[in-house]
C-alpha cells in the first residue's frame, strides 16, 4: 500500500510544479490542495479524515496545520535560487520595496541582498500578528512593493500595495517529498483496516455529520461545503423534528446562495445516542441572471495611475463616488473602466456587494426585482439599449435615493437631455495613448500577476522591447497589451523579455489580421468572420465597427451573440 501524502499548497501557482514531482515518486499517493493558514488547516483536518498519513505544507500554513492534526506534518523550506528568483524579480519594480517576513525567510534574504547589491529594505517579524501594523508603517514610508509569504502578500494587497510571493522551486518541492518517505518509515503500519472502513464510509456518505448527546461533534466530512452549514437554529429545528417523529426526517433550508436539504436519524451504540446528519447541497438559486452578476473580492488590487491623465481621473472619480454622486464614465473599449470601478468598490465601499449589469440581458420589468439591500455599488452596461426605458430612470433613481455608488460603462457620449435629467457626471477614460507613464508599471504588473499564476520565467522587460511597445500603444487597448504581455512571458524562454519575442508575436498578430478569410460554413459563420476581422481593425470599437459595416450597434451586437 502506498503511503497517502497530502500537499496543501498556500498557491495555486505551486501545484503545477508538485504535478512534475510527482512521478519521481511512485511509493507516495499524493493528492494536493490549494489553501492558505486558515483554510489550508480544514484541507489538512479533512485530509486528515480522508485517511492522510502525512502533510506537507509551507511557512505559516504548515505551523498552523502542527497544531490541528495528529499526523506528521512537513514544512516545505525555502531554496537560495527561490530566493533569488523572487528577490532579482522584486527589484525590477519602479518603486520601493520592503521584505517583510519571519528570520527563515529574511536572513537568507538579507545576505543575497547585500551580495547582489540589489536596492531592498529588509524587516524581520516574529509573529503574524505583527504583519498588518508594520506594512501600515511601511507604506507610510513611501513603501509600495512587499515581498514575503501568502499572508504578508494578502495583507500588502489589501492595503493597496503591491505583493510579490516568494515561491518555491523544484528543489523544495522534492527534497520536502523526500522527507515525507523518510518519515513513513516510522509509522505504523497498524492502521489498515481503519483506514479501510473510513474510506467505504466518506465513499457512500460524503457528506456526513455525526454528533453526540450534548451536540459535540464525533464524525465531520463535508466533501461539497467549506464549513458546517448548519446553524444552532438549524440543528433545533431538525432535533424537535426528531424527538416528535422518532424516525428518519428531512428538512430543507435556504442557506447563503444554496438550498440544504438535511436527512436526519438517531442511532444509539454502547448505550450511547448518536444522532447522524446527511447533507444535500442544491445549485445555487439565480439571483445573478438576466446580465446581473455580483463582485464580492475584499482583496484590492493596486491601480496604475502615474500618468497625469489616470491621475486626475482617479482623483475625481473618487471625490464623485465618496459623494454618492453618478458618474457616466466614457471610454473606449477595454480600456480599463470596469476594473476601476472595481477599485473604487474596494476602496470606498466599507463592504457590501458591487452588481455588474448588463442592460441589453435584463429582460422589461425585471429590473425593479434586483435585491438592493446588501449593495454598495452599481455598474451599468450597454445603457443604449435602454435609453429611454423609464423602469430604467426609476431603478436608477432608487439606488440614488439608497445612497449606493452609481457607474455607468459607455463607449458613446450620451444625450446631453437625458444625463441633465439624471444629473449625471461625465468622465472621460483615457486610452493608452495617454498614459505614456503608466505603460512600463503596467507591463511589470501583468508580468508579476503571470509569474505568480503560471510560474513563468520572465521577471523583467528589456528597454529596446519597451520602447517597442511604446510605439504601439496608440493602437493599442489595455486588455489587447495584456494579453501581448501574457503571450511575451510565456514564449519567452529567457528571464528578460527581448524584442525578438515581441516582434514575432506582434507580427504574428498583423498576420493573423490580414490574412485570407476563410469562405467555408455556414452564411451566418462567414458573416460572423467578417465582423470579429472588423472589430480586430477598429481595436474593439463596435460603433467603428458598426459604421463600416453599414449596420447599426444593436445589430452588431445581436449579429455577435447569435
Amino acid at each position: 500500500m502506498r503511503t497517502r501524502v497530502h500537499f496543501i499548497a498556500p498557491y495555486e501557482s505551486m501545484i503545477p510544479i508538485i504535478q512534475d514531482c510527482i512521478p519521481r515518486y511512485p511509493q507516495l499517493a499524493i493528492q494536493t490542495d490549494v489553501g492558505d493558514l486558515a483554510k489550508g488547516v480544514e484541507l489538512a483536518i479533512q485530509a486528515e479524515k480522508n485517511g492522510a498519513e502525512i502533510i506537507i505544507s509551507r511557512g505559516g500554513t504548515a505551523q498552523l496545520i502542527k497544531q490541528a492534526v495528529t499526523v506528521p506534518v512537513i514544512d516545505v523550506q525555502l531554496s537560495g535560487y527561490d530566493m533569488i528568483r523572487s528577490l532579482t524579480l522584486a527589484s525590477q519594480f519602479n518603486g520601493h520595496t520592503a521584505i517583510v517576513g519571519f528570520s527563515n525567510i529574511t536572513s537568507g534574504a538579507q545576505s543575497i541582498i547585500d551580495l547582489m547589491d540589489l536596492p531592498l529594505k529588509v524587516y524581520t517579524i516574529h509573529s503574524s500578528e505583527e504583519v498588518a501594523r508594520l506594512l501600515l508603517e511601511l507604506k507610510a514610508s513611501g513603501y509600495q512593493q512587499i515581498v514575503g509569504d501568502v499572508i504578508t502578500v494578502s495583507t500588502a494587497k489589501a492595503y493597496g500595495l503591491e505583493g510579490l510571493l516568494i515561491q518555491s522551486g523544484t528543489e523544495s518541492i522534492l527534497r520536502a517529498m523526500e522527507d515525507a518517505q523518510l518519515v513513513y518509515r516510522y509509522l505504523s503500519k497498524n492502521q489498515t483496516v481503519s483506514v479501510i472502513l473510513n474510506k467505504l464510509v466518506t465513499q457512500e456518505h460524503p457528506n456526513l455529520l455525526i454528533m453526540g448527546e450534548q451536540n459535540e461533534v464525533v464524525l465531520e466530512n463535508l466533501t461539497d461545503f467549506d464549513r458546517n452549514p448548519l446553524t444552532e437554529n438549524h440543528l433545533y429545528l431538525i432535533n424537535t423534528s426528531l424527538e416528535f417523529h422518532k424516525s428518519r426526517i428531512q428538512n430543507v433550508f435556504m442557506v447563503d446562495d444554496y438550498q440544504l436539504t438535511v436527512h436526519a436519524y438517531e442511532t444509539t451504540l454502547d448505550n450511547k445516542s448518536y444522532k447522524v446528519y446527511l447533507l444535500e447541497k442544491g445549485e445555487p438559486y439565480a439571483f445573478a441572471q438576466f446580465g446581473i452578476t455580483t463582485f464580492t473580492d475584499s482583496s484590492m488590487e493596486p491601480i496604475v495611475a502615474e500618468s497625469p491623465a489616470m491621475q486626475a481621473i482617479v482623483k475625481n472619480i473618487h471625490a464623485l463616488y465618496t459623494h454618492r454622486e453618478p458618474i457616466y464614465l466614457l471610454g473606449e473599449a477595454d480600456s480599463g473602466k470596469s476594473f476601476l470601478v472595481k477599485h473604487m468598490h474596494q476602496m470606498h465601499s466599507g463592504g457590501g456587494l458591487l452588481l455588474q449589469i448588463d442592460l441589453s440581458q435584463v429582460p422589461s420589468g425585471h429590473l425593479h426585482k434586483i435585491p438592493l439591500s446588501k449593495v454598495k455599488t452599481v455598474e451599468l452596461n450597454q445603457i443604449e439599449s435602454r435609453l429611454h426605458d423609464p423602469e430604467l430612470l426609476t431603478f436608477i433613481q432608487t439606488c440614488l435615493q439608497n445612497s449606493i455608488g452609481l457607474f455607468i460603462l459607455s463607449e458613446h457620449t450620451p444625450d446631453p437631455n437625458w444625463t441633465l435629467k439624471l444629473e449625471l457626471n461625465m468622465l472621460i477614460m483615457p486610452g493608452l495613448a495617454d498614459r505614456a507613464e503608466d505603460l512600463e508599471p503596467l507591463m511589470q504588473h501583468f508580468l508579476t500577476g503571470y509569474y505568480h499564476q503560471y510560474g513563468t520565467t520572465a521577471v523583467r522587460i528589456k528597454e529596446d522591447a519597451l520602447q517597442l511597445i511604446r510605439d504601439q500603444a496608440a493602437h493599442m487597448n489595455v486588455n489587447q497589451l495584456k494579453h501581448l504581455i501574457k503571450q511575451a512571458a510565456l514564449n519567452e524562454p529567457d528571464y528578460v523579455i527581448t524584442s525578438e519575442t515581441l516582434t514575432r508575436l506582434l507580427n504574428q498578430q498583423s498576420a493573423v489580421s490580414a490574412g485570407a478569410m476563410k469562405l467555408d460554413g455556414t452564411l451566418k459563420e462567414i458573416e460572423k468572420e467578417i465582423i470579429q476581422l472588423v472589430l480586430q481593425e477598429e481595436h474593439n470599437n463596435q460603433s467603428k465597427a458598426a459604421e463600416r459595416l453599414g449596420i447599426n450597434r444593436a445589430t452588431l451586437w445581436r449579429k455577435l451573440k447569435d
